[in-house]
């Protein structure tokens, strides 16, 4: 193999809607179907390598759609990186700073296409570029809908008994506070403490009722609280953090390595969940990993709800970053309704396992990504 055949030859950007198993629902939204930028990067040697641009539930999150990061790939990225070898993934990461600012979720679909043709092309998984995987899966936490107790009682149950997840989420902001604690309090008394629970509530509530009401989650048995203030206020869920037994995740709040900083300095939070969306792809995520390794808090393998080849590549980076050291909700495939691969991930044991083979160990259904494809 030639450095001709690792250069650039084509970047082709592609919006897919895939429908989800049931309605998942955000603080702010609800989503019945995920769209998906899918960025393939092509090279000189005939090599392909995929990324997803998802952002959880739509612009509302973090300011980017698939849309934007359509415009954005193909005006200002693709243009550039043509003609660049995929084996100078930091050279164009770096140079892409000086194109485009923030973008992150953008930047991510990028950086791991890059990865996984890379990788491709030398025959090797990504984790291989990573380091090398110490591990072959992580833990998956699940995340409940907004159903009735009965239902909430019947997933879970479900799920445990399938041996596909042993940890679930519940999604808090949309309801009135008081109703919203009643609610989780009786999912987590329903289980009797043989089941572990955590809640996000997404950045929704302000510092009153986040006083007011994560004492009596906790009291009430829930293990982990995520981001329940604005993600700029960080003096507030330093405060929560402080008040309260169970573990604080920060997520809105970190997003670069100065965010996992600001937030280890002013011990705003014990665990940080990392996504590789949010961070702006693999290389970006192993530097918030490292501030956070330092400053001695821990990390969750957190989700956008990715398809299947954003979910491997956070995987591939789980398997290979000791720093992941809290667990994973990286579920996403198991909400789609439709597989988008020609074998599946594989979800077993309350883990999802490391694929094998070059690149990201999948491969698409390209017959199924047409069908998906938005006109």
């Amino acid at each position: 193999m030639s450095d001709k055949d690792l250069k650039i030859v084509s970047v082709e950007t592609t919006i897919l809607d895939v429908p989800l198993i049931r309605p998942h629902k955000f603080a702010t939204t609800t989503a019945d179907a995920q769209p998906i930028l899918l960025v393939a990067v092509t090279t000189a040697g005939g090599v392909t390598g995929y990324g997803e641009g998802v952002v959880p539930g739509g612009p509302w999150w973090g300011g980017e759609s698939v849309e934007t990061m359509k415009a954005i790939v193909d005006r200002y990225i693709a243009p550039y990186i043509t003609g660049r070898g995929v084996d100078d993934i930091t050279g164009i990461m770096v140079d892409l700073e000086r194109i485009v600012a923030n973008a992150r979720f953008a930047k991510a679909a990028v950086d791991v296409a890059l990865h996984d043709a890379w990788a491709r092309s030398l025959g090797v998984p990504v984790h291989t570029l990573l380091g090398g995987a110490f591990r072959t899966g992580v833990d998956v936490r699940w995340a409940l809908g907004a159903a009735p107790l009965e239902e909430i009682v019947e997933e879970v149950t479900h799920k445990m008994e399938q041996r596909l997840n042993f940890a679930f989420k519940l999604k808090m902001g949309a309801l009135d506070p008081v109703v919203d604690t009643e609610r989780v309090v009786k999912v987590v008394e329903a289980f009797d403490g043989k089941v572990g629970f955590s809640i996000d509530v997404n950045a929704r509530w302000d510092r009153f009722t986040a006083l007011r009401h994560v004492p009596q989650l906790v009291d009430g048995g829930v293990e982990l609280i995520e981001q329940p203030t604005p993600a700029d206020q960080l003096d507030v869920l330093a405060e929560i953090n402080r008040r309260v037994a169970a573990p604080v995740m920060a997520d809105e709040s970190v997003q670069t390595p100065h965010d996992a900083y600001e937030v280890a300095t002013r011990g705003a939070a014990d665990v940080i969940a990392l996504k590789t969306t949010k961070c702006g792809g693999l290389q970006r995520s192993k530097q918030v990993v490292a501030v956070v390794k330092a400053a001695g808090l821990r990390c969750h393998g957190a989700t956008s709800i990715e398809g299947p080849i954003g979910t491997a590549a956070s995987v591939h980076f789980a398997c290979a970053e000791p720093g992941i050291d809290y667990g994973s909700e990286l579920f996403g495939p198991q909400l789609f309704a439709v597989e988008l691969l020609q074998r599946p991930l594989e979800y077993s044991d309350g883990r999802v396992h490391l694929p094998q083979g070059p690149g990201l160990g999948v491969e698409l259904d390209m017959d199924v990504v047409k069908r998906l494809t938005r006109d």
